[in-house]
Order: structure tokens, then C-alpha cells, then sequence
């Protein structure tokens, strides 16, 4: 073929291919449940789904401030699909049925804690706080590790008032990211 030279493919080209062929390696993950499997874990992915559903029904004006390596920008904005916006919060879901064990879990009157139990697993810790049935608010905290990165992701969820995605990224060769994302909903 007369348009592909080898020479002229530069090392950046072929590192960028590479990092893409890796990142689709890590992508590839089976569906969270087995049909007719029975929930060991709180399910975050169905609350947060329905909490997205509920957010959209309202459409609230939400104050919305991103910070990207201590550069702030702050808006006041519509979300037009809430389960988009809050996907790294349904993406820690750990009701996969590889995982039934994978967790311990420390219960309260008002709390629920899972901890995993080895740290190969993303979603390291989540608390959910509740009022009876209600929940009053999630943390989640996740980390990743690889041979091209490292994440780590403080998520906070109160409804009807903040989410909070606070993230740092060390990427190799390209050094360490700092992200923040803050949403804020009006007072009712």
C-alpha cells in the first residue's frame, strides 16, 4: 500500500495506539447482574437511576463549579440527562455476582459500610447513611491501578442538595491531574 510507510509513523503514534488497545483491554467488563440473580449488596446502580429520573422530572437549575488543577469555573446550568452526570456514581455499583463476596459489610440503625476485601477491586469503600428507608446521603470511594495510570475518586451524594466527584489521576508520562466537580441544587 502506497499510503502506509512504516517510516513515517512516528513513536507518539504508535504509543497512542498502544494506550488505546490497553484501555479497551481494561473496558471490557461482563453486564453487573445475571438475570434472576438475587442482590447481595445495596443497589446503588437502581438508586441512582432513580434518583437521575427524579432530578430530570424536576430539572432543576443547578450551580455547577469545575476545577481542573486549581482552575475554577463556576455556572448555573440545566442537566439535561442526569444519568450521564452522575455515571460515576452508578458505575461503583458492586452487585456483580463475582463479587458476592468480595466486601464486608458493617450495618447500623442509620448506616450501611462495605469495605473491600481485596485491593484489586475499584470501588474500595461506600457508606450510605440513612433515615429508616431514605438515604440521606453516599460516599464512594474508588481507586484504580495500572501500568499507565492511577485514579482516585472521592464521590458524595446527598440528594436534593450536592454531589460531589473530587478526583486526582496520576497518568504516566503525562503527570498528575486534579479534578473537581461540584453540583448544587437549589433549596426547596
Amino acid at each position: 500500500m502506497y499510503w502506509c510507510n512504516p517510516k513515517s509513523i512516528s513513536k507518539a503514534a504508535l504509543m497512542g495506539g498502544f494506550l488505546l488497545l490497553i484501555a479497551n483491554l481494561f473496558s471490557c467488563r461482563p453486564d453487573n447482574r445475571q438475570s434472576g440473580a438475587k442482590l447481595v449488596y445495596f443497589d446503588l446502580k437502581a438508586f441512582f437511576r432513580t434518583d437521575s429520573a427524579r432530578l430530570a422530572k424536576l430539572n432543576p437549575a443547578v450551580t455547577k463549579t469545575v476545577t481542573h488543577n486549581g482552575v475554577t469555573e463556576t455556572k448555573t446550568v440545566h442537566i439535561g440527562n442526569w444519568s450521564q452526570e452522575l455515571n460515576l456514581f452508578i458505575q461503583s455499583d458492586i452487585n456483580r455476582p463475582a463479587w458476592k463476596n468480595s466486601y464486608t459489610v458493617s450495618t447500623s440503625d442509620s448506616a450501611i459500610i462495605y469495605k473491600a476485601r481485596t485491593p484489586e477491586l475499584k470501588t474500595r469503600r461506600i457508606i450510605i447513611k440513612k433515615a429508616g428507608d431514605k438515604v440521606e446521603w453516599v460516599l464512594i470511594y474508588n481507586h484504580t491501578k495500572n501500568l499507565l495510570y492511577e485514579t482516585n475518586e472521592k464521590l458524595s451524594y446527598f440528594p436534593d442538595s450536592l454531589y460531589l466527584i473530587q478526583k486526582t489521576q496520576h497518568v504516566k508520562l503525562m503527570g498528575r491531574n486534579d479534578y473537581k466537580v461540584q453540583g448544587t441544587l437549589p433549596k426547596r
